[in-house]
């Protein structure tokens, strides 16, 4: 369980920096939101803080698996679907 801790800590870190430098994300950002892009930035970020923080404790862990597993099939699925539809 300390991988998914780790795992945990490294996504929740990811989330926050969306904050720091979002600048950074939105090169990839772009390909599956590229509409509103600096918005969707945020939102994925505290997303993925929040999903990040889920899998560092036990009590939260089950449900922070279903929702990045979730939250990363939605992710591939928008970034599939915007390049083979361009805006």
């Amino acid at each position: 369980m300390a991988l998914l801790r780790a795992a945990g800590l490294a996504l929740a870190a990811t989330g926050a920096a969306h904050f720091a430098a979002p600048q950074v994300f939105e090169p990839i950002s772009k390909l599956a939101f590229p509409q509103d892009t600096a918005a969707w930035i945020k939102r994925n970020g505290a997303t993925e803080l929040a999903l990040g923080l889920a899998l560092t404790t036990q009590k939260t862990r089950k449900i922070g698996l279903v929702g990045t597993a979730v939250y990363t099939a939605w992710l591939g699925a928008r970034t599939a679907y915007n390049s083979k539809n361009p805006q």
